[in-house]
């Protein structure tokens, strides 16, 4: 159920020159709303789609500028950490965007409003939005600030690494047996599928993890489960 004056909390954390609430309300329409009100106009994966180029390129142009001396490779490892599903998802709840979103009654009961693949589709809808209704440079200054401080945790703790990789050296370290990637469900339309696959070690599942690619959802299952090590912050 959406919160009394969510919106409004959302939008405290918004530009002030982002004044489009018809981009807004398109941004924050989650398909399972649509299937229950057919007065909404459309949902948000259209404008998802725009916001996913949009992000990745803001955050690979801000790196390029902010480590100059560093090679491709690291950028990458960087970025790929910036904009994967969890983190998007981390910056949405910042903004307070969960309790704003427009679910339909069963996907709000299951507690859709903190699902990380929810909360990042969410975000990124909104970021297009917020780029068509305004400018490139102010959704610069407005995604800026969140990915700073995380670049900065990332690097720490080393979270830039092959996730894959760092999980399989922790259980070679330990003597358990490489870990075993298990695909848990495979959910949606082929355009905007999303796999969800968890990882064992020795039998016991370590993490879980979602993606619009199998890879992508093993790289997030690696990452829960360092996470639960206590290997990340």
């Amino acid at each position: 159920m959406i919160e009394p004056h969510s919106k409004e909390r959302l939008k405290a954390h918004l530009p002030a020159n982002f004044t489009d609430d018809f981009l807004l309300n398109r941004a924050l329409t989650h398909s399972s709303y649509i299937n229950e009100n057919r007065d909404a106009i459309e949902e948000n994966e259209r404008l998802e789609f725009l916001g996913d180029a949009v992000v990745s390129f803001i955050v690979a142009e801000w790196l390029y500028n902010r480590y100059p001396e560093k090679k491709e490779g690291f950028l990458t490892k960087i970025r790929a950490a910036l904009v994967r599903t969890n983190q998007l998802a981390e910056f949405a709840r910042s903004i307070e965007l969960g309790p704003a979103i427009l679910l339909g009654r069963g996907e709000d009961a299951a507690g859709g409003r903190n699902r990380d693949a929810i909360l990042c589709d969410a975000f990124e809808a909104l970021i297009a939005a917020m780029y068509l209704s305004t400018d490139l440079e102010t959704v610069r200054a407005f995604i800026i600030p969140l990915i700073e401080d995380q670049s900065e945790k990332i690097l720490l703790n080393h979270t830039e690494e092959d996730a894959k990789s760092r999980l399989q050296e922790w259980a070679q370290s330990k003597g358990l047996a490489t870990p075993v990637y298990h695909l848990v469900s495979e959910t949606g339309p082929d355009h905007a599928k999303q796999f969800k696959v968890s990882v064992l070690v020795n039998g016991e599942e370590m993490g879980t993890g979602i993606g619009s690619s199998k890879q992508q959802a093993e790289k997030e299952a690696a990452l829960a489960a360092l996470h639960n090590l206590g290997m990340t912050a």
